[in-house]
């Protein structure tokens, strides 16, 4: 019988000794080649966890038959059965369950929707495949790859640490809520694998430090996927505008609910009419009042937003921030990637030699060349391939383009010979690696000027001879630093010391430091920025830049794309820690652009509360792991893409991926539309009510001497039928001029509101209901007929009954057309928008009129739904009443124009930046 054969994953220990590890998985600290590496992933699998599908779509589609709008005609279907009417309970019901089937496969469609955004941000890995750092998604990740590990990174599979020293979040195992240290000189044999200290696992989260690891295990056989057996799935999140909407349905119930329950006695009693006549009434009520498809419609228009904000590169992870974007008035932006293009070039250095212009540099010609360069590329965890491409920190790329400048060869090894590694601290502002050159033991540190240069005693000379750093030789290396800053330039500052001892405490090694030089580089801003600052001055929104740089270069970038001129206010990050609450709250409150410099990621965080605070919807961008209280504090937190961490993809809402200001701009463009949209939507299905309940009303009123203008069937093919189509055009249409030069909505401001209602039912409703009444009337006037005469089946009058409901039938289908029209735009004229510019409800309204003649003109539908086609003098008069419709809607929008340009005439001009 042939043995066989066991994976790596199932034969590698990983707590034996590195070198037994390393021959178990067949693998090196060089890593795998690119087609071993293939090899194995289809041998062992992706590393992806197994999935198995949800059962929640019965839950989903369960909750479609007990939705407020739902409720309200399961009572009307209990209504007509009691009252006797078979045919019309079956009918509410098929639409009860039509609805709910529509519904749900809406629903479904928003939840894939965003599901698919995942595809958008795959999780990454860097790896050594062939000798090279090579970028990949981590589900091709392997046994045996080495992975290199840098702070903010999700790790993506169980490791074995190979070098370096890291510390590691691993509360998503273990519940641990604090970090632990994971170190490759930390080895332990025995105890619980999760505890192991030279491990690190799939799942958890480098915080702090770099490191290389070999991966040993993969997918299922991680620890995660071992503990996670099935994946967790969390619940679709309920958008803010559904709690509103759901809210407003149950007072629309309760309206009509209270509206039948009035007329009853009224009809009954005071009427004359018979108990089944009200009953029909009661029914006809409730029917006209639910506009079936309301809520899951929304939801689609939200998710279609979420996939068009994704093609822009603003990816949105939740429905609901669609929304939100559209009432965003004041962003809180990084400097650096974001209104910059985060390619830095080194143009310049400052030594105690004087200026050197690095842009012609080609060979190292002094000992102090020599000890810039080694500190720039000791004091790096970036790397260059043979093909010049950086691979790593933007900055820290520039500062080994000025390494090669200087002509100072990058070795290769820098990780071999290094002790330890202390990364970046935001708080510190430093970085500072322990490194054993020539028998020597250096620490090399560089970070921003001020701190280093603090820190400094000595300052060396073009040949390597350290000189007191006296009062006099500290201005000029500030000054040069203020110099470079001042004119917009990244400025950073290296130092080293001879040790002595081995690493210790940081702070105690971080002092009595040589100075060694002050780069500058370049970081143009992006060519877009401005623009983008423009539209926000346009559209009301105010723009606090927050970056780490030096107050002049974060002026200069500042004042480059419009945010800052000489009046704007640069705050540094010692100012706001001394700052009261209180006074950041006016600060923040006024409406005007701030400048933030020298600040903390934690200060992010306070800036972030006071905004809120002060009754702003913030959009708060960041890309670090200290970054993400601030970016889950604000209303909508906006990571990077691609300079960003996994932590900041995790914390936020929306993830660049561009790194673009101007993307943030046009995601609270898309979002002001799709808000726009929804409103356009819901004012569409609310005009529509008033014609429908109009009809009822006279019928009650009159007592039953005028007959019911309008059938509970007809209603239902109208709300389910002919309305249906125009309604989801209008949430793709276009959108409308001038949506950025119009201030931001309010926070608690609702969807639907008084404005909406009073042109919705004031307006469109009160004209539709006027005209569908006319022809109803007309119609049967025009044939003899008078109030109380008998139209019922065995009278002469009949026919003439069912043309005359027909003709309201028609009536209200075609105020529907004046209406998608109208409701096409909130305040521009139509002529504005363009009367071809949204097909979509071009065709929705081309399906509208074969609906309507599928029902009056199909032998059988005829018959089931009571219509005759009118005589051909009313046919004739349908055409009118859509442009009349529009016509009213039109008119009043030309007067809310001039009414607002005789308003801003009279309004102080609003100047910004100031």
């Amino acid at each position: 019988m042939p043995s066989v054969e066991l994976s790596p994953q199932q034969e590698a220990d990983p707590r034996e000794a590195v070198t037994l590890l390393q021959r178990d998985l067949r693998s090196s600290p060089a890593g795998l080649s690119g087609r071993e590496a293939a090899r194995r992933l289809v041998q062992y699998g992706p590393n992806e966890l197994p999935r198995t599908r949800s059962m929640h779509w019965l839950a989903d589609l369960a909750g479609q038959f007990s939705h407020p709008l739902a409720l309200l005609l399961w009572l009307a279907a209990a209504l007509a059965a009691l009252e006797g009417t078979v045919v019309l309970a079956v009918a509410i019901v098929a639409v009860i369950m039509l609805n709910a089937l529509l519904a749900f496969a809406q629903q479904h469609r928003a939840e894939q929707a965003v599901a698919a955004l995942a595809g958008y941000l795959p999780e990454q890995a860097t790896v050594l495949r062939d000798g090279r750092d090579s970028v990949i998604p981590s589900s091709q990740l392997v046994p045996g790859d080495v992975v290199l590990i840098a702070e903010g990174e999700r790790i993506s599979a169980d490791a074995r640490l190979l070098d370096g020293s890291i510390e590691v979040d691993l509360s998503e195992l273990t519940g641990e809520s604090l970090p632990v240290t994971r170190s490759a000189q930390l080895v332990d044999t025995t105890g619980p694998i999760l505890q192991a200290r030279d491990l690190v696992f799939s799942g958890s989260t480098c915080t702090q430090g770099a490191a290389r690891a070999m991966v040993f295990a993969t997918g299922p056989h991680t620890e995660l996927g071992r503990i996670a057996a099935l994946t967790r799935r969390t619940r679709r999140d309920v958008s803010p505008l559904e709690h509103q909407v759901k809210r407003v349905a149950w007072l629309i119930g309760a309206i009509a609910v209270g509206i039948g329950l009035l007329f009853l006695p009224i009809g009954t009693f005071a009427a004359g009419m018979p108990l089944s006549d009200a009953a029909n009434f009661a029914i006809g009520l409730l029917v006209a009042n639910v506009p079936e498809g309301l809520l899951p419609t929304i939801t689609l228009a939200l998710a279609v937003g979420v996939r068009e904000l994704a093609r822009m590169g603003a990816v949105v992870k939740q429905l609901s921030a669609v929304e939100t974007l559209g009432s965003t008035s004041v962003i809180c932006t990084d400097k650096t990637g974001t209104l910059t293009r985060n390619v830095l070039t080194p143009v310049s250095l400052w030594t105690l030699d004087g200026e050197t212009d690095l842009g012609n540099r080609a060979a190292a010609t002094t000992a102090l060349d020599a000890a810039v360069g080694a500190c720039l590329w000791r004091c790096s965890t970036a790397s260059i391939d043979p093909d010049d491409v950086g691979h790593g920190d933007p900055t820290e790329v520039a500062l080994l383009t000025a390494t090669r400048r200087l002509g100072v060869a990058i070795g290769t090894d820098r990780e071999s010979s290094r002790r330890a590694l202390y990364a970046f601290d935001p708080a510190l502002r430093m970085m500072s690696t322990v490194d054993a050159t020539d028998g020597e033991l250096w620490l090399h540190t560089k970070g921003a000027p001020e701190e280093i240069i603090e820190r400094c005693v000595s300052i060396l000379d073009a040949d390597g001879a350290e000189h007191p750093l006296d009062p006099a030789l500290r201005r000029a290396a500030a000054a040069a630093s203020e110099g470079y800053a001042s004119s917009g330039h990244r400025v950073i500052a290296a130092a080293r010391h001879r040790l002595d001892h081995d690493p210790g405490d940081r702070a105690q090694l971080e002092q009595r430091l040589c100075l060694l030089a002050v780069v500058a580089m370049i970081d143009p801003p992006r060519p877009e920025a401005a623009g983008a600052v423009e539209a926000c001055r346009s559209a009301g929104i105010h723009i606090i830049m927050i970056t780490g740089d030096h107050p002049g270069t974060a002026r200069t970038i500042a004042t480059q794309v419009g945010i800052a001129d000489q009046d704007t206010p640069v705050m540094t990050g010692e100012q706001l820690d001394t700052m009261p609450e209180a006074e950041l709250d006016r600060l923040v409150s006024g409406n005007r652009n701030l400048v933030f410099a020298r600040t903390s990621p934690e200060a992010k965080l306070r800036i972030a509360d006071a905004v809120r605070a002060t009754g702003h919807v913030v959009a708060m961008t960041g890309d670090g792991v200290n970054d993400a209280p601030a970016l889950r504090h604000s209303d909508i937190g906006v990571a990077m893409g691609r300079s960003g961490t996994d932590v900041a993809r995790e914390a936020a809402v929306m993830v660049l991926t561009d790194d673009n200001f101007a993307t943030i701009v046009a995601a609270v463009s898309a979002g002001r539309r799709v808000y726009a949209n929804v409103r356009k939507f819901i004012l569409y299905i609310f005009a529509h009510a008033i014609p429908e309940i109009v009809p009822f009303l006279i019928f009650a009123l009159s007592g039953g001497a005028v007959p019911l203008p309008l059938t509970v069937l007809q209603i239902l093919v109208i709300d389910l039928g002919t309305e249906t189509l125009p309604a989801l055009a209008l949430g793709r249409e276009p959108a409308e001029p001038g949506v950025m030069n119009q201030p931001p909505r309010r926070k608690h401001s609702g969807i639907i509101t008084g404005r909406l209602l009073a042109r919705a039912w004031g307006l469109l409703g009160t004209s539709s209901a006027i005209l569908v009444t006319a022809g109803f009337f007309a119609v049967l006037l025009h044939a003899g007929w008078r109030p109380g005469a008998d139209v019922t089946a065995a009278s002469p009058l009949h026919e003439v009954y069912l043309q005359a409901t027909t003709m309201s039938f028609l009536g209200i289908v075609a105020c529907q057309i004046g209406t998608a029209f109208a409701a096409r735009t909130d305040r521009v004229s139509l002529r504005t928008v363009g009367l071809f510019s949204n097909r979509l409800l071009l065709w929705g309204i081309g399906f509208e009129l074969l609906v309507a003649a599928a029902v009056c003109l199909i032998p059988g539908l005829d018959t089931v739904f009571g219509t005759s086609l009118p005589p051909a003098w009313a046919l004739g008069l349908l055409p009118i009443l859509p442009i009349t419709v529009w016509g009213v809607d039109e008119t009043y929008r030309a007067a809310q124009r001039r009414s607002a340009t005789r308003a801003a005439q009279h309004r102080p001009a609003r100047h910004q930046p100031r």
